[in-house]
């Protein structure tokens, strides 16, 4: 990661915007942020931070929307802080800004914004920068994720504050933990601790219900079994409990069996008593339904004997059915004939009747008379349909001619009004030819006016460029107007500049002139010759005073009139290019006042303007003309149509006339007294069917007549022959279906009722029950009641013990399950518990007592110790190494102690007894050391950018040099490293430099390359 520009409005301490370039700080390797308490060092590393995390570092970071504003700002003005770096091989761009209450752009008071975040990154193709996110949440992922650090890793690899290290080398081991648990995000250590102990308490808490599932079970059987089990004096979880329950289960099924036995064989006992009075019971209780069988037969007897007359008359009932049922097919034909009969009677009267009305509606001379067609046979009915059906063939050609005549009359109505139209047509056309020539005459006008319009926009379109030239120049003589004076003091300016400065360094070449006696003195040595005289003694050499100027400030005296010379001259070059393009403004612009060249390009613009609205009409102009004459060529060929087919039309109206006289006049004759031809011949085709139907109903009702009389004699026949003296008689004898069916059902009930009472009287069993005495039912009865009380009751007993012994099976086998499957869970929860005592450093195993979070960071702190020990022994000259420690101090755990080796003594001793100066380069290479192994175990993200915070006052000149040498060789790796620092000699030996200057009105930045 490398920062190349940071820049920051209203943030912090800064009221304006300030900008910070880091790729000029960081050429030289090392650069210095310096500025007095207070300026606002930290500011720039918390804009740093804000940037790239929207948080600044430790306790800063609340109220972010009010604190991070800076109190010098105006209130219009926004905070924001921008930062540019490069970062896994991409270049972006971060730009935030925090909540903020800025003054409403209506009325008073103030509203507030939200946090707004841009992430851009820079196309090395050439298509500049291009969005990629606004939104928080992404950003802050995508920046993670590159970095590979948290904001507080970020914090404490990359702006290594020196006093947290050094009270990290004081710390005791819990407090280093809590820090370096925090850089290298050993929280998930912790909580494999963490659920390792909920795993234990979960897996402790199933065998202890699993414990308590058996002991239930355990107490179901004790009740099962009664008083036949005894329950271990046990709780759950503890051992033997299982084996206990199984070995009471056991005896507890045992004793049920036994007792299963004995219910057994008195069941048996029983249900054989009981079988015996059941059998007793059942031969009195079939004597007396033989007895009971016995009398009711004698009863039904009787009954019939009453009922013989009756079903004698029945039986003569149903004998004359059977014979009138001979006469029955001549009964339903002479029924049929009948019926037809009276329909084709009624069918034929209907007829007779509508032909009544319909020739006596008609008063044709051929038409028959109505009272010749009533008395008229089926014959003669044919007859007259068959001359009424010539008459309606003869209309075909009368029908043709009708049609004919309906087309003519078509043609001569379409005639007249296509003569009404021509005439339309021709009445038009000459109205609208009266005014051609007037038409003509205007639409010439207009296009005349169009061109002479079109000329005068060409006329003016060639004076607008030059107005417009005239004007944009004397625009810009007004602006460099005011340009010349500013330039012009611009000038002057820097010219007094160049003259102070070049005095300034006359006044100090002069200073060291006036001491360069000294200055070569310093240069001698003894035995060495001098180089003005040549001598090699120096008895008296000369000595600096307090006020001598070296060759240096002469140098930077000189470096700065010379630059204040390059200014001026600049300066002077800006001022004649402008006094240039000011002459050559005023010369186009012809001395004349902006005003009034614009008034007069206003004018040009809106005669031009409509010109060229009036030239616009001359394409329509020409177009409409050109319509008008295509209308006209088009009116005078209608006209000359419209009267050629009048003309035409004179010779076809008569020849229509005529036909159509000639077919009136045999059409008039064919209608006779009907109103046309298709009525006249509507009339015959009703007439021919009406006379058909007649004949029809006319035969149908002599051929129903003559099937009755038939029918007659056949009937009479049939009843004589079954024994009947009239038909009427055989037809009063004839059963329907219904009366057949109920009086057969009387019959078949008398005689089937007749055979049962002789069958039951003629049973040798049912007899000789008859000639017993009364059976006694309920002294047998009570007596199978009692041996069925006690079968029951040895059945209860053998059933109990049944259920019993079924019941403490089914627990048994549960029982056993349940062992059996709590058998892994006993040793899961005896595995977890080791793991779990063993982690959390509390097992007899753990001699060190160490958790597992404390070994992991043990061995990220042994590695912090190594790394950090490289950059040590060079800032001590070799004399001090970092060592890690797992021993126990005190009573508390062992694991994160760091003691130092001192390789003057040889021994090793605590962190805490370094004086300041040696506290301050231990942990400035403990903060290098643990920033190397942070960035590894991030991913290896290069950090090419560090800031070191304070701590370089407690230092000796020799151990100084030490330290920037160790930081100089950072650049090995192609590092920059920023030290924040009041000490003064830094400023000396470090040339690149970020001052913060303080004043009233907020701080600023000041930037010097090396």
């Amino acid at each position: 990661m490398r920062l190349h520009r940071l820049d920051m409005t209203a943030f912090g301490p800064f009221g304006g915007a300030q900008s910070v370039d880091f790729d000029t700080l960081s050429s030289a390797g090392l650069f210095l942020l310096h500025g007095p308490t207070g300026a606002g060092k930290t500011s720039v590393l918390d804009a740093v931070c804000y940037a790239l995390y929207g948080s600044v570092p430790g306790a800063r970071q609340s109220g972010q929307g009010t604190t991070l504003r800076s109190d010098h700002a105006a209130a219009g003005t926004r905070t924001e802080v921008r930062l540019e770096l490069s970062v896994a091989g991409r270049r972006l761009e971060i730009t935030r800004q925090p909540p903020w209450e800025r003054p409403k752009k209506r009325g008073s008071g103030t509203t507030l914004d939200k946090a707004q975040t841009w992430l851009r990154e820079y196309d090395a193709q050439g298509r500049g920068w291009k969005d990629l996110s606004r939104s928080h949440q992404e950003i802050g992922e995508e920046i993670t994720q590159l970095l590979g650090m948290s904001r507080e890793q970020f914090c404490q690899v990359v702006l290594l504050p020196q006093g947290d290290f050094a009270r990290f080398l004081r710390a005791d081991a819990e407090a280093r933990g809590r820090l370096l648990g925090r850089l290298f995000d050993t929280h998930r250590f912790a909580e494999v601790e963490k659920r390792l102990a909920e795993r234990r308490r979960a897996t402790e808490a199933q065998v202890r219900d699993g414990d308590t599932a058996l002991l239930a079970d355990a107490h179901r059987m004790q009740q099962a079994a009664g008083d036949a089990m005894a329950l271990p004096d046990l709780a759950p979880g503890e051992p033997g409990l299982a084996d206990a329950i199984l070995a009471a289960a056991a005896v507890a099924r045992s004793t049920a069996r036994e007792q299963l036995t004995v219910a057994h064989c008195g069941l048996l006992a029983a249900e054989s008593a009981q079988a015996a009075a059941d059998r007793a019971l059942g031969d009195v209780r079939e004597v007396a339904r033989l007895q009971r069988r016995f009398a009711e037969a004698r009863g039904r007897a009787e009954l019939l004997e009453e009922r013989a007359d009756a079903y004698r008359a029945a039986q003569a009932r149903m004998e004359r059915s059977r014979k009138a049922e001979a006469v029955a097919p001549a009964l339903e034909l002479r029924d049929t004939a009948d019926a037809e009969h009276r329909q084709a009677a009624t069918a034929q009267a209907r007829a007779r009747a509508l032909l009544r009305d319909a020739f006596g509606e008609a008063d044709g001379a051929d038409s028959p008379a109505p009272g010749a067609l009533a008395e008229a046979g089926a014959a003669g009915l044919a007859t007259a349909a068959r001359r009424v059906a010539e008459e309606l063939g003869g209309l075909e050609s009368a029908r043709r001619g009708e049609r004919r005549l309906a087309e003519l009359v078509a043609e001569r109505t379409d005639l007249d009004r296509q003569e009404r139209a021509d005439d339309d047509v021709r009445l038009d056309a000459e109205a609208w030819l009266a005014a051609w020539e007037e038409t003509r005459a205007a639409l010439q006008a207009r296009i005349e006016s169009a061109q002479d319009a079109a000329n005068r926009a060409d006329q003016l379109a060639v004076q607008r460029e030059p107005a417009r030239r005239r004007l944009t120049a004397a625009r810009m003589r007004d602006q460099l107007a005011g340009d010349t004076d500013a330039a012009a003091r611009e000038a002057t300016e820097a010219k007094e500049r160049a003259l102070k400065a070049k005095a300034h360094w006359l006044d100090v070449k002069e200073q060291r002139l006036n001491g360069i006696a000294a200055e070569l003195a310093a240069q001698l040595a003894d035995g060495e010759p001098c180089a003005v005289c040549g001598a090699v003694d120096h008895p008296a050499p000369a000595r600096k005073d307090a006020g001598h100027v070296g060759r240096e400030a002469e140098e930077r005296a000189q470096s700065a009139y010379q630059r204040a010379e390059e200014r001026h001259t600049e300066a002077e070059g800006r001022l004649g290019v402008v006094r240039e393009a000011l002459a050559a403004a005023t010369a186009e612009a012809d001395d004349l006042p902006t005003s009034r060249l614009a008034q007069a390009a206003d004018e040009l613009e809106q005669q031009y303007a409509r010109a060229r609205r009036d030239a616009s009409a001359l394409h329509a102009a020409h177009e409409e003309l050109r319509r008008a004459e295509a209308e006209q060529v088009r009116r005078v060929a209608a006209r000359q149509q419209a009267e050629v087919r009048a003309a035409a039309r004179v010779g076809h109206r008569e020849r229509l006339d005529r036909e159509r006289v000639a077919l009136e006049a045999e059409l008039t004759q064919a209608r006779g007294t009907a109103d046309s031809v298709a009525a006249r011949a509507a009339q015959l085709e009703r007439q021919v069917a009406l006379l058909t139907e007649a004949a029809d109903t006319a035969r149908a009702a002599e051929d129903a007549a003559q099937r009755l009389k038939t029918a007659d004699a056949r009937l009479a026949d049939a009843a004589f022959r079954a024994g009947f003296d009239t038909p009427q008689a055989a037809a009063a004898a004839l059963l329907d279906d219904a009366a057949h069916r109920d009086l057969q059902r009387r019959l078949d009930t008398w005689q089937s009722e007749e055979a049962a009472v002789r069958a039951v009287l003629a049973e040798a069993d049912t007899a000789a029950a008859a000639q017993q005495p009364p059976a006694d039912v309920m002294t047998a009865e009570r007596t199978a009641s009692h041996a069925a009380g006690r079968a029951r009751e040895a059945a209860s007993a053998r059933d109990a013990a049944a259920r019993r012994c079924t019941e403490l099976d089914r627990l048994s086998t549960r029982v056993a399950a349940a062992v059996r499957q709590l058998a892994p869970l006993r040793t899961e929860y005896d595995r977890v518990a080791r793991l779990a005592t063993l982690t959390a450093g509390t097992s007899a195993d753990n001699e060190r007592k160490m958790r597992l979070e404390s070994y992991v960071l043990a061995a990220r702190l042994e590695q912090v110790a190594a790394a950090a020990t490289v950059r040590l022994r060079r800032m001590s000259s070799g004399r001090y190494t970092l060592v890690h420690s797992d021993d126990r101090t005190g009573r508390g755990r062992s694991g994160l102690g760091l003691h130092v080796v001192d390789a003057w003594t040889g021994r090793e001793r605590d962190t805490a007894t370094l004086s300041g100066g040696e506290t301050f380069f231990a942990s400035l290479a403990l903060a290098l050391g643990l920033a190397d192994v942070v960035t590894d175990e991030a991913g290896g993200v290069r950090l090419d950018t560090l800031f070191i915070d304070e701590g370089f006052g407690s230092l000796d000149d020799q151990t100084l040099d030490e330290v920037l040498d160790v930081l100089d060789s950072l650049r090995e790796r192609d590092r920059s490293v920023g030290i924040v620092s009041h000490v003064a000699d830094l400023r000396r030996r470090i040339h690149a430099q970020l001052e913060v200057v303080k004043g009233r009105s907020g701080s600023a930045l000041r930037q010097r390359g090396a």
